[in-house]
This record gives structure tokens, C-alpha cells and sequence, in this order.
């Protein structure tokens, strides 16, 4: 009866899903589009233009990171000639350093930070360093208490934050003596090959200011102390090694603070400018190189791979026809409902038991749920789905816990036959012992497995069939990671072990076996990559929405909880901007990653570009060049940046700057977040689909 239902509603429901397309045109195209789904999967990697890519990034990750590792290591030596090669180009806008060559030196600077004047010796030569220094106040009234010291090291560090404001002269002299000379009773020709000391006069001046801010009431009003060196004139160069060990402080800036960090504290240390983009330039295209290519392979497609409105309804009812014979269930086609939103795809399924039906509503949505995200998965349809299925007519009845109704149909015929009741108790003694001997069965598998705990089994008789239903727990701990069986291979080894047992029931009776994980979740079940859920109090319908899995390991990890949240978040806002993206384009691109603190940098605006259909190079070049301008503008202004901060007293303003733009940008995204999903989860064509149901059958 069912499949003559289906039959006849054949036609109006082809009009309705694919829209006045004739039906096989729409299947050839999707025959086309499946055939290259499966050819592309055994295409070689280094092939496309995006392996290329990948490729590149790798290759340069790894140069860049022997470069670092050479450079901070001392491989390349103390070579200060980088820098005054550079220095002397368009990539320094200052005067061309000091070079230094191979001559020792002293290096010394203010850190502010720390009220702190840092000073340290250069290219010495091995043996006792010991370095002395003295300062001088201008003014006989400001002289410290602590004016001079001697360390046996090459580096210390001076606390001036004691001392009053004023001109100061500071004093350092470096000696260098032979290894194992008493120090008690050292003289001029124990110095290592009799080298002169080393000695230099720096001039600076501390000076004391409020900040501009201290009015705020949550502003601190204390005085900060600042040393400034006076003319200094042409600053040392760097050598290789305080560069490569400044690149990796430059990086993990960059990393936990962002761009505008690095180069901030890049530009109070008086690190060049060319270096600090070099290091924030190569970040960007490494972080780029790599990410980019892997979220395009994910979820790119060609104009003529993707599935329309109408490929999508008619592989949704190619699922269902088939799932309609397997589960032989009966679909009712004229309360069907489909709809392919920007946001999701909403199915809604009345159907009806029939006398081959042996699962329940929870069963028949996860193994519908399951073809549908294999067949999303293979046309790379990565939308989320919201399945509703509800079983309606007089067979809901059937209790597929206890096999009440289970084979049989629930509705009497108008024209019953007389009944042997003869027969009938003659023949319920045999059933009886038939399920005595397949529920012991039952047991004796549960026993020989030391991994599973038996919680229910039920098992049900008739002539033609046995049916059996149990439900189990993994007695693992933590068994929803460690658990690796599916449910359909514990069912595939029950029914073997069950006719094994039971060698005459093979052959004269159906066995029918269903089981169920207690542990198992419907991501579990139906082999989703992703599931979002809405938590509601008293409603029928549990609101899941599964998302496709994808392959790979970058799949996987893009449909982490976490990645997940950010992609959908950055989805949903590229859709409602989606007008705006696609108006301004590559340029418009480019200024977004490009502007300080409107993008989180060059992989959300590959994202955009990417959600918005670009081809893979413009994207690839417009962020390149957005996330090249932002490393430049930011490190060629970064020291201004920091003097005028100094100059106005507004030290302050960057950490309060700092937490406002990291609660603006919290609250941005836990507003998208409840605004995408109140909008995934909307009711309209729920409700209409339990209204519709309600008008043909009533209150079931």
C-alpha cells in the first residue's frame, strides 16, 4: 500500500522539489557532478594551484625558521653589517647606522617600562668580564645615593627610579682578563692580550609626568619617571644575533598580542624598522601560505560543482526514497517539507510503520540523518541540516522497546478469517523456548564481551521473524573517545554469534536485531562532523541541526567546537554583509585586513574572500597585500607612535585601548553568535509542519 502511494504522488512532488525542472535533467547533472567528486579524490597532491601554495609556506616556514635559529645561535657570527646595509637603503628612513664590525662596544638604552637603564657589552673577547659604572649628576643636589657599581658580568641593569629629574652622565668601563686570574689582586697585564678597557659616556635625562588620563576615575594617577638619552647621535647598528633573538620575541608578541604589540615593543626597544617588518611580513604570508589553502581545498567549489536550490531537494528525496524501502517505513509526501535557506536546510518528515518497520522515530532520524550528511559530504554541502521526523497514523503505536506490534500490522483487515486458537496454543510453547534460547544467546554474547555492559534485551517471536532489541553502555571510561565500535558492527556480531547459538533457527525463521549505544549521541549516530543544539524547555522536537564531515586532518580540525563557533560566526557576518564584500571586492579586501583593529588580520580576511566567491589568487594577493601594508605602516610609525605617547603622557591610554577593543570585539561575536542561532533555529516551518499534521490526523 505504501509504495502505491508513493507512485501516485510521484508527480506533484517532482513539480514542487525540483521546481519545474525535468527530473532527469537535474539527475544527469547530479551524475556529472558525482562522477567528478570521486575522480578528483584520487588526484595527485602537487597539482593545483592551491598544493602549489601550500607548499610554498612550508617551504618558506622552514627557511625563515633556520634563519632565526642561524641568526640567534651566533651560526652567522656578530656582524653588525646587515644592518648598516640596510640602514643605508629605502628600507631604513633614518640616517645609516654605526657599523661595529668585530670591535667590542657597549650597547645602552632606557627601558621605561621598568624605570631601568639596560646596559650591556658587544663582541667581547672570552675571559672575566667585569664592567663598571658610574654616574654624575649635573646638579650637586641630585647626585644618587647609588652612583656606582662593578659586576663581574657583561650586562646590568641600572634603577634610576629613585633618583630625582635632571641631567645625569653615565660612566661605563668593560675590562677583560685573562681565565683564572685573582681578581683580589688583578692588574693591567693580566688583561686578555692585553686589550684596552673599554669605556663610553652616555648622556640622558629623567624627567617625571602624570598621564594625560589621571583624571579618569579608573586611571592610576601616579607619576611615571622616563630617561631619555640626549643626542645620541647615530644609533649602533644590531647585530645578527640580538636580531634573531629579538625575531622570536617580535613573533610571540605578535602572536598573543597582535601586530599593533609586536610593534610597539619593538619600537621602545629601538629595534629597525625593516627588521620588524620583515619578521611581522613573514608571519603573515607563513600564517597565510599554510591556513589559506587548506580552509580553500575545505570549502571551495567550482561554479559547476555547486549544488543549486533544486540539486539539493532532489538529492534530499533520492535519500528518502531509498531509506523509504530500506527502514520500510511510508513517507507521507504531501506534508513533506523541504526548505534551502542561507543558513540551513530544514526537512520535515512525517512518515508511517508498516509491517516490515523494526525501528523506532530515534532510529529511522539518525539512519536518515547519516545518508543525508554522506551524500552533503560527497557534493560538499557543509550547511547545516535540521531533521525533524515524526511517525503519524494508527501503526505509531508499535513499542519497539518491548516488540509490541513489532511485524504485524496494527490495523484489523474488514474481513477477518476464523481463527484456530488450536493452532495458536499449540504453537506458543515453541516461541516461548525459541526466545528462552535466543535471549540466553543474548547473554552469553554480552558475557564474552568485556568491554560491554548489557542494560536491555528484548526479544519477540513470531512464525516468520525473531526479533531482538538490546541496549548497551561501554564499561570504558570515557568510552564516547576510547569506544571505537559502531553500533552496526555490535548488531553484525550479535545476529553472527545469535546463529551460531541457534543453527536451527537459520533459514526458518528472520532474525531481526536492533541496538542501541546509551552513550551515543546523534552526531555519533549519524556521522555527523559538527552538531549544533537549542536548548528549550517543552518542546517536542529536539532542535539539532548536524553538519557534514569533513576528510582530512585540517577538516577535523576546522570542526572543532571552537574553530566551528568562529567559522559559522564569520559565515553568518559574511552573509549579512555579503552586499557590501561583494560591491567593494578585492580592494575593499584590501583595505580591511590593511586598517589597524578592523580585521583579526590576513586569515579572516581569506575567510571573506573565500565565503565570498573570489578566486583563489585575487584573495590570495589582496590579503597578502592588506597584511604586508598593516606590518609596514605599523613599523615604520611604531617608535613615532611610542615618543608621542611619551610626549603626551599617554602610556595609559594603550592597555585601556587594548581591553576595549577585546570587549568590543567579545560582545560583536556572542550578539552574531545569538543572532545566527535564533535564526537557525526559527519556528515558522516547524510549527507549519505540526499544523499540517494535526489538520489530516488530528491530536496524535
Amino acid at each position: 500500500m505504501g509504495s502505491k502511494t508513493i507512485e501516485s504522488e510521484t508527480d506533484p512532488l517532482a513539480d514542487e522539489i525540483v521546481e519545474s525542472k525535468p527530473v532527469d535533467k537535474v539527475s544527469k547533472e547530479l551524475a556529472n557532478i558525482r562522477k567528478r567528486r570521486n575522480s578528483d579524490s584520487g588526484r595527485r597532491f602537487p597539482s593545483a594551484l592551491e598544493d602549489w601554495t601550500l607548499l610554498a609556506g612550508l617551504g618558506y616556514g622552514a627557511l625563515y625558521a633556520m634563519l632565526l635559529f642561524g641568526m640567534s645561535s651566533g651560526i652567522f657570527g656578530e656582524s653588525t653589517s646587515l644592518d648598516h646595509w640596510a640602514s643605508d637603503t629605502v628600507l631604513d628612513a633614518g640616517d645609516q647606522c654605526e657599523e661595529i664590525l668585530d670591535t667590542p662596544w657597549i650597547h645602552a638604552y632606557p627601558d621605561n617600562d621598568v624605570e631601568r637603564l639596560k646596559v650591556s657589552g658587544k663582541n667581547l673577547a672570552e675571559g672575566i668580564v667585569v664592567l663598571n659604572w658610574t654616574v654624575d649628576a649635573k646638579e650637586e643636589d641630585n647626585q644618587p645615593e647609588e652612583f656606582t657599581d662593578e659586576v663581574n658580568r657583561k650586562s646590568v641593569a641600572i634603577d634610576y627610579s629613585e633618583w630625582n629629574t635632571g641631567t645625569y652622565e653615565l660612566v661605563i668601563t668593560i675590562d677583560i682578563y685573562e681565565m683564572g686570574t685573582d681578581m683580589d689582586n688583578k692588574t693591567n697585564e693580566d688583561r686578555v692580550n692585553n686589550t684596552e678597557r673599554l669605556s663610553e659616556n652616555i648622556e640622558f635625562e629623567i624627567i617625571t609626568s602624570e598621564s594625560a588620563l589621571s583624571f579618569l576615575p579608573f586611571v592610576e594617577s601616579e607619576v611615571k619617571r622616563e630617561a631619555q638619552v640626549i643626542d645620541d647621535g647615530a644609533r649602533k647598528c644590531w647585530s645578527v644575533t640580538d636580531l634573531g633573538n629579538w625575531g622570536f620575541v617580535l613573533m610571540g608578541a605578535e602572536l598573543g598580542g597582535g601586530r599593533e604589540t609586536a610593534m610597539l615593543t619593538g619600537g621602545a626597544a629601538g629595534i629597525p624598522a625593516w627588521w620588524m617588518a620583515f619578521v611581522s611580513l613573514s608571519l603573515s604570508v607563513i600564517s597565510l601560505f599554510l591556513a589559506y589553502p587548506v580552509m580553500y581545498k575545505l570549502y571551495h567549489q567550482d561554479t559547476d560543482d555547486m549544488l543549486s536550490r533544486t540539486h539539493i531537494k532532489k538529492v534530499v528525496v533520492d535519500v528518502l526514497r531509498g531509506a523509504e524501502r530500506r527502514l520500510h517505513i511510508t513517507i507521507d509526501w504531501d506534508l513533506y517539507k523541504i526548505e534551502v535557506r542561507d543558513l540551513s536546510i530544514d526537512i520535515m518528515i512525517p512518515y508511517s510503520n508498516t509491517e516490515g518497520t523494526f525501528s523506532d522515530t530515534a532510529d529511522v532520524r539518525s539512519e536518515i540523518l547519516k545518508e543525508i550528511l554522506e551524500e552533503f559530504a560527497l557534493f560538499r554541502v557543509f550547511k547545516p541540516v535540521q531533521l525533524t521526523v515524526r511517525s503519524i497514523g494508527e501503526n505509531q503505536a508499535i513499542d519497539f522497546e518491548t516488540g509490541v506490534g513489532v511485524g504485524s500490522g496494527m490495523v484489523e483487515d474488514d474481513e477477518a478469517e476464523d481463527q484456530d486458537y488450536t493452532s495458536f496454543f499449540r504453537d506458543l510453547h515453541m516461541l516461548s523456548k525459541v526466545e528462552d534460547e535466543v535471549r540466553e544467546s543474548v547473554k552469553g554474547f554480552f558475557r564474552s564481551k568485556n568491554d560491554l555492559n548489557l542494560q536491555m534485551a528484548t526479544v519477540t517471536s513470531e512464525d516468520s521473524i525473531i526479533f531482538v532489541r538490546v541496549a548497551y553502555k561501554p564499561s570504558q571510561r570515557f568510552a564516547y573517545l576510547r569506544f571505537k565500535d559502531s553500533n552496526s558492527d555490535i548488531e553484525k556480531d550479535l545476529r553472527k554469534y545469535i546463529s551460531r547459538e541457534n543453527p536451527d533457527l537459520v533459514g526458518t525463521q528472520e532474525l531481526i536485531v536492533k541496538g542501541r549505544n546509551l552513550v551515543s549521541t546523534l552526531a555519533d549516530r549519524s556521522g555527523a562532523g559538527r552538531v549544533e543544539t537549542l536548548a528549550t524547555k517543552g518542546s517536542e522536537d529536539s532542535r539539532v541541526a548536524a553538519v557534514a564531515k569533513q576528510d582530512g586532518l585540517g577538516g577535523r580540525v576546522l570542526q572543532t567546537k571552537l574553530f566551528g563557533d568562529i567559522l559559522s560566526t564569520v559565515e553568518y557576518t559574511a552573509n549579512e554583509k555579503r552586499e557590501m564584500i561583494n560591491k567593494w571586492g578585492f580592494w575593499g579586501l584590501i583595505v580591511f585586513v590593511w586598517i589597524p583593529f578592523m580585521a583579526s588580520g590576513v586569515l579572516v580576511g581569506a575567510m571573506l574572500g573565500l565565503l565570498s566567491r573570489m578566486k583563489f589568487m585575487r584573495v590570495l594577493w589582496a590579503t597578502f597585500a592588506g597584511g604586508a601594508a598593516a606590518s609596514l605602516t605599523w613599523a615604520y610609525t611604531a617608535e613615532g607612535i611610542v615618543t608621542v605617547m611619551h610626549k603626551y603622557k599617554l602610556e595609559a591610554a594603550i592597555p585601556i585601548a587594548i581591553i576595549a577593543f577585546i570587549g568590543m570585539a567579545f560582545l560583536h561575536m556572542r550578539s552574531t553568535k545569538i543572532r545566527r542561532q535564533a535564526e537557525l533555529f526559527e519556528d515558522t516551518l516547524l510549527d507549519s509542519f505540526h499544523a499540517d499534521i494535526r489538520d489530516k490526523y488530528g491530536n496524535q
